[in-house]
């Protein structure tokens, strides 16, 4: 190891890099997001409706960009990041511009380009944050942005509609307002000190990977990543329906929302996952604290099915429906963004990087997205938007608590054998690093 990689470097400290990160990423939700915030109602093209059409466009970028990002973001360097960031959020913004310009439904191809550049923005971000003692509350910080960031956003691209802005170029309006401080926290992030000496004793050095270390990280623990990458895709699935179809969502709860609503409920979320999510950061023993963020992913998914039994029995308003829905289902997303990879790589000392593992799981997710909204028509009517959000949820729920506590058992019985192999032949010395399974 270098010793420059681990010595006490300038820098902003981490206030301000939590600060930074959460601005960087809630403006990158206002490229992404306004535009689910109009119905482009009675527009349909090759027999389905313009907007899901427009969702899947953008999606479907947005997915490939994942499957890109799992190289790019891999193997991007720390002094590239953030021009990296700027170059993404202005093609995306391009692709705003041709979304206005070109006609329907052609425009939807400028949403594609924005989804391909917008993708890779989160890795990057999240490349300033990890590795660090203090991971898991920067990176709650982080997550609260796209929580929030989503109903705020929602709520900016309904605002310009009142104002008489039309549909297709709202968007590209909406980016204008979050143009100038996104800059401004890209340059306030670039600043960031990176980890230092006792955050790579606590959490293991992070490093660039290459292709053959990205697969020798996945073989060594492929069971246990592919069961929580399938507990992560279905929390992405059902997410994104929730945030894509949110108007209609709130319509079919029988309160229609206003801009200020998606704001509010969103912020009860935010509160919440953060509260939850960021106090892992008090857990400095890796094996715990990877335990205890499993435990935190199913409490998730109890609060969700619980929530739909109280729906189901007309027991729940709308308003505490979606609050407590976006809960349950952002604690195992945000969770998995903080802590299961993050100390699952502290555990084992992996040479690796978060960046890797999330856009691997992301890739994942996105993927399955779109095949769901390609075969929507086949699950439920198109209309129905409600009911096909409730099967949803009910089908995530189920098959990810069996996949949290087949997990659980893979990881145990993986460092039970990894110990073995390690006692049996390399002691340990007094020179090694830090037992896999604590940071005392």
């Amino acid at each position: 190891m270098n010793s420059d990689d681990v010595k006490p470097t300038r820098g902003l400290g981490p206030v301000w890099a939590v600060a930074a990160a959460f601005g960087t990423y809630f403006c990158m939700y206002g490229f992404r997001k306004p535009f689910t915030s109009a119905d482009y109602a009675d527009a349909v093209y090759w027999g389905i409706d313009f907007k899901t059409v427009l969702v899947v466009t953008q999606v479907g970028g947005y997915m490939l960009s994942k499957f890109l990002g799992i190289k790019v973001v891999s193997e991007t360097p720390p002094h590239r990041r953030g021009i990296g960031i700027l170059l993404l959020i202005g093609v995306s913004w391009a692709g705003l511009l041709a979304f206005g310009v070109l006609p329907r439904p052609w425009n939807g191809l400028g949403l594609f380009a924005n989804g391909l550049a917008l993708g890779m923005v989160f890795g990057l971000v999240l490349g300033f944050l990890e590795g660090r003692r203090l991971t898991e509350a920067l990176v709650a910080g982080l997550c609260t942005s796209f929580i929030l960031a989503d109903g705020v956003t929602k709520a900016v691209g309904a605002w310009l509609l009142q104002r008489g802005v039309t549909e297709d170029w709202m968007p590209f309006c909406a980016g204008a307002v979050f143009a100038l401080p996104l800059c401004v926290c890209v340059g306030v992030l670039s600043r960031t000190r990176p980890p230092g000496s006792a955050d790579v004793a606590a959490r293991s050095e992070r490093t660039v990977m290459t292709g053959a270390e990205r697969w020798t990280l996945f073989r060594r623990n492929a069971v246990g990543l592919s069961l929580i990458v399938a507990v992560y895709l279905l929390v992405t699935v059902v997410r994104s329906i929730r945030a894509d179809f949110a108007p209609e969502l709130w319509r079919g709860l029988g309160e229609p929302a206003k801009p200020s609503t998606f704001a509010r409920s969103e912020l009860w979320v935010a509160i919440g996952v953060v509260l939850v999510n960021g106090l892992a950061v008090c857990l400095r023993d890796n094996r715990r604290a990877f335990d205890v963020s499993l435990v935190t992913c199913g409490l998730g998914l109890l609060l969700l099915a619980g929530t739909l039994a109280a729906h189901a029995a007309g027991v729940v308003g709308a308003f505490p429906f979606m609050v407590l829905v976006g809960l349950g289902l952002y604690l195992p997303y945000v969770a998995i963004h903080t802590t299961v990879f993050e100390r699952l790589l502290a555990m084992t000392r992996e040479r690796g990087n978060l960046g890797f593992l999330m856009y691997l799981a992301d890739a994942m997710g996105y993927l399955a997205y779109v095949c769901v909204m390609l075969g929507r028509r086949l699950f439920a009517p198109p209309e129905d938007v409600t009911g096909f959000f409730v099967t949803a949820c009910v089908v995530a729920c189920v098959v990810s608590l069996a996949c949290l506590v087949a997990a659980r058992w893979y990881f145990t019985q993986h460092e039970r054998v990894r110990g073995a192999v390690t006692a049996t032949t390399e002691p340990l010395a007094a020179s090694d690093p830090v037992p896999t399974n604590s940071t005392s």
